[in-house]
């Protein structure tokens, strides 16, 4: 009996997840993808192409490759921990590879309508109309995935900057930018300091004759480096630091945080220090920016009041002659191909788990990767995919389901920050909906090397392929391996004497570890 049909929208890092993860519950997935290759936002190209997500020429991501792997793919050991565009890419074409993927995906596809079928209230069905060699195609499809991501329109605010259509300069959104070359002598302005605000600051200010980088509020300030030299997420992100973050209040946190981060340097003195606590607001991740700011490069300055036709006024009433405008403003998103049905978009955005329209009859309609973690996006957006496609082979069961989603809206605001959710705390949800969340007193108990892995290590996408739904034999020793992963490609030089693996005190993961395994059987014996 085949399976049922599922239409994929974009074969991005999200679209090839979900291709994957129909493949393994038994579903026929078909990819409609409208360019003519896989890669979405990390396939770099010359020229930005309206209606597609772009990437500068530099792009490297923010994310290790071990907590940025998919679950049952591990990258190879010698890539480099903090991947360059080009690099994600050749993983991706291997993952595609290794699958067999490339057959379920249609190129050159355009999706130009998703709506509901007459008898969706009885088959949640969808009518589904595609573009393709100038012609358009209708398809019926069971479910609908959609992996189109969330920075294809660009956010240009130039309401907001009185002035900026008399400007004789040259002004663009960093979704236009790809590399600093033509820019080179000039006097640049880049206005936002998010990820790739930061970025095209310390770029430009190679060749350009004076950076500035406006910020309305201010930023604290990642680096991708954490302590002992190793990636940041691999140290932070662990069960150990999770079960911490629970017992300490917010504001310690929160001093715990600025404090660390202004030992690498002083937010105040530097000019970006935020009006936000540490928690409250996205971070950004920049390894060079207070390097450029020391010497000179970059000159942080506030929010601009109004531009001339040959410069900037700042709300501190200084102002500075420029040539060009660089807007990293951000994106909005849209899905134009959906119909404005309240049932399926409404105009407060609410989605259960970010992932399903809690009003629809049956929920044959999932929404992947369309949130921002902290943390990275491959794991995440391939979690959401295997509790999606869970969901869409029971959907014809009765609404006990739709009961409980219909109890738990959570209502959006702010497009941008109320998508933001935390790494392991996401994670850990949607494991637990589909039964495959790490049983941490079963390994204590059974496999206590593997229990002190996932306890102390990194929260690596592999520990939710060792039990339910999609268990993979290899999740074990990926996860035991990990940290061999990670030390491989830095150790390229012999070394005559051996260095530890852990900058965790054996004493102190022993100690720690009776004392979880002492609460989890008092937890156990009350229950």
């Amino acid at each position: 009996m085949p399976g049922k049909r599922i239409a994929v929208v974009d074969a991005g890092v999200s679209g090839l997840g979900a291709i994957k993860t129909c493949l393994e519950e038994g579903l026929e997935p078909t990819c409609f993808e409208g360019s003519d290759d896989i890669g979405g936002l990390w396939r770099y190209e010359e020229k930005a192409q309206s209606g597609r997500p772009s990437i500068y020429e530099s792009a490297t991501s923010n994310t290790s490759k071990e907590m940025t792997t998919y679950s049952d793919y591990p990258f190879p050991d010698h890539f480099p921990n903090y991947l360059h565009n080009s690099r994600i890419m050749d993983y991706l074409r291997m993952y595609v590879q290794h699958f067999d993927l490339t057959k379920h995906i249609r190129f050159l596809s355009k999706v130009c309508s998703v709506r509901k079928r007459s008898d969706f209230s009885c088959t949640g069905r969808w009518d589904v109309v595609v573009e393709a060699a100038g012609k358009q195609e209708s398809h019926v499809f069971d479910g609908i995935m959609v992996c189109s991501g969330m920075y294809s329109d660009p956010f240009l605010p130039l309401q907001n900057f009185p002035g900026i259509k008399r400007f004789k300069g040259q002004y663009i959104h960093s979704w236009e930018y790809k590399s600093p070359e033509k820019f080179r002598g000039k006097k640049i302005i880049v206005v936002g300091i998010g990820n790739s605000g930061a970025d095209l600051a310390v770029e430009l200010s190679h060749v350009a004759s004076q950076v500035f980088l406006s910020t309305r509020r201010g930023a604290w300030i990642w680096n991708r480096v954490w302590d002992y030299g190793m990636p940041v997420d691999t140290v932070l992100f662990t069960h150990f630091n999770a079960v911490l973050n629970k017992f300490y209040p917010t504001f310690l946190i929160n001093r715990w945080a600025e404090n660390k981060l202004n030992v690498r340097f002083n937010h105040d003195v530097y000019g970006l220090f935020p009006q936000h606590r540490f928690l409250s607001h996205q971070a950004t991740f920049s390894d060079y920016l207070p390097n450029h700011i020391i010497s000179g490069g970059v000159l942080i300055k506030p929010n601009v009041r109004e531009f001339t036709e040959t410069s900037a006024i700042f709300e501190d009433g200084t102002e500075e002659d420029l040539d060009v405008v660089i807007f990293a403003t951000g994106y909005t998103f849209s899905f134009p191909f959906l119909e404005n049905n309240s049932t399926v978009l409404d105009s407060q955005h609410s989605m259960f788990k970010f992932v399903f329209p809690p009003r629809l009859e049956k929920p044959t309609l999932a929404f992947i990767g369309i949130l921002q973690p902290v943390g990275a996006t491959i794991p995440t957006s391939e979690l959401q995919s295997r509790w999606a496609v869970r969901v869409f082979k029971v959907m014809c069961r009765p609404s006990a389901y739709l009961e409980k989603m219909a109890v738990q809206i959570v209502f959006l605001t702010n497009p941008r920050d109320s998508r933001r959710i935390q790494y392991m705390d996401y994670m850990d949800e949607i494991a637990s909906e589909m039964g495959v969340k790490p049983n941490l007193l079963s390994l204590f108990l059974w496999d206590p090397k593997l229990a002190m892995e996932i306890f102390f290590g990194p929260c690596t996408p592999y520990q939710y392929r060792l039990r339910g739904p999609g268990k993979w034999a290899g999740a074990r020793r990926a996860i035991l391996t990990q940290r061999e992963r990670i030390i491989k490609p830095l150790r390229t030089r012999t070394l005559t004497r051996d260095h530890p693996s852990s900058s965790v005190p054996f004493w102190l993961k022993s100690t720690c570890a009776a004392l979880l395994l002492f609460v989890l059987t008092l937890v156990v014996i009350k229950g």
